[in-house]
């Protein structure tokens, strides 16, 4: 397994987190061990829904979080019928995350675990140190079909802890292992470390990656994505990923309203994911569920209250965004998608060939996004 000895933090560019010293990072129980942690003994057992919590540990390098070390019995989850994502099942090594974005639609589920949407959300993390060997033992169930496995579509597995955990090339070998396709969606460079593990996987299975990048302003970013790496950094994974001989699309989600969708901030956003080698992207506008909605106008209020009357009115009807506004945005996205050579239906037209990762989603009429806008990795 490729060694990465930096790697990137959400506050700056890119910050040195110290060589992976075999001495302090031994297993413990299906985790590791960090240099002056500190485990509360008091906390175990304590989150509703955790039957099988090993240890709560603190650590100086993540302070001001907690991490919940739990031994799962099934990490395979399986999407609802009724639901629109263009995938049946995922994996999520995490819940909760440190990637702390004020819109994150996955919030409420911390709520399942007697903690906030909020800041618990961002600094509570629960951790499925046996996750790999789960994974492998239920892909090898002869009642598995090897479906599409999609990751990323709750808590990235990429954010900053995975630096330390190093879970993910334990369920990138249990996935092509056993012949099941899989996609990645992350905002975390960390991913790079695994480039040469997912560049073999996609000689066995169909392998679709991708990277979220919702703006390019870094005050704008810093401040509604706290714990994210920079857009240069995610940009330049883009690069790496690429280099790696692996397609990679690109979520621009979401798209604020009022304050990262004028044609200017769009235009420049695209141009740099073309430039960075990207294979194709998805434009979407913000999603308010709930959980995310009251926390995300929260922030508005904070940093742009002259704003909250406009998304009151944008979000009256529940968690998606008036109608009028997503063809409008649609209109917009549609000319810059074909300007830079980002647009699927273009790409398919001219034979290339996509992986399953990049299964197409449903899209509306009425000029939103058009079928431009395809895929959610």
């Amino acid at each position: 397994m490729p060694h990465c000895d930096a790697l990137y933090c959400g506050f700056g560019d890119v910050a040195r987190m110290g060589r992976f010293d075999s001495r302090v990072e031994q297993a413990f129980d299906g985790g590791v061990r960090w240099e002056r942690q500190r485990v509360d003994a008091d906390r175990q057992q304590t989150l509703p829904g955790l039957p099988g919590v090993v240890r709560t540990v603190r650590t100086p390098e993540f302070a001001g979080m907690v991490f919940h070390e739990v031994r799962a019995k099934s990490v395979l989850n399986r999407v609802p019928g009724s639901s629109p994502m263009p995938f049946a099942w995922t994996v999520n090594p995490y819940r909760g995350c440190s990637h702390a974005c004020t819109y994150c639609f996955a919030r409420n589920s911390h709520t399942y675990l007697d903690l906030d949407s909020g800041k618990d959300f961002d600094s509570e993390i629960v951790v499925k140190v046996n996750v790999a060997e789960v994974l492998a033992r239920q892909l090898r169930a002869p009642s598995w079909q090897h479906d599409h496995v999609a990751m990323g579509t709750n808590t990235d597995p990429y954010q900053r802890v995975e630096g330390r955990y190093q879970l993910m090339p334990g369920i990138i070998k249990a996935l092509a292992e056993s012949g099941t396709p899989f996609s990645i969606l992350t905002k975390g460079p960390v991913l790079a470390r695994d480039l040469p593990l997912l560049a073999d996987a996609a000689q066995q299975v169909e392998v679709g990656v991708g990277v979220s990048i919702a703006l390019l302003d870094r005050d704008l970013q810093h401040s509604v994505e706290p714990g994210t790496a920079s857009p240069q950094a995610r940009l330049d994974l883009v690069r790496k990923i690429r280099e790696a001989g692996l397609p990679c699309g690109v979520m621009i989600a979401p798209v604020l309203p009022r304050l990262t969708d004028s044609t200017d901030q769009l235009d420049a956003l695209l141009a740099a994911v073309a430039d960075a080698g990207a294979t194709g992207a998805t434009v979407l506008a913000l999603h308010l569920r709930k959980g995310a909605r009251e926390w995300f106008l929260q922030w508005l209020e904070r940093t742009h209250p002259s704003l909250l009357p406009v998304y009151r009115k944008l979000y009256a009807r529940g968690a998606t965004v008036d109608p009028q506004y997503r063809a409008w945005l649609g209109a917009k996205v549609g000319p810059l998608l074909r300007k830079y050579k980002l647009n699927y239906r273009e790409r398919r037209e001219s034979g290339h060939r996509w992986p399953k990762g990049s299964l197409p989603a449903k899209t509306e009429q009425a000029g939103v996004i058009d079928e431009e806008q395809l895929t959610l990795l």
